[in-house]
């Protein structure tokens, strides 16, 4: 059985509707540039503020992809 390495990064992704519209975000988008995505985790979910109210949600995404360096 041959071994694998794995790189993980972090993106944020953001999104004016969802949460779960700003993960989707940073995960197609990192699809546009990486090959082999492995595994997507949400690390932290937070909302922009401005005057009071919710002008954007924001989702830091830790992806993984198979490292061939």
């Amino acid at each position: 059985m041959s071994e694998s390495v794995y790189k993980v990064i972090e993106l944020v992704g953001t999104s004016t509707e969802s949460w779960e519209k700003a993960a989707l975000a940073a995960v197609e988008r990192a699809g546009q540039t990486l090959r082999d995505l492995r595994v997507a985790e949400i690390s932290e979910l937070d909302m922009q503020l401005t005057d009071g109210k919710v002008s954007a949600y924001r989702a830091k995404v830790r992806v993984s992809f198979k490292y061939e360096g």
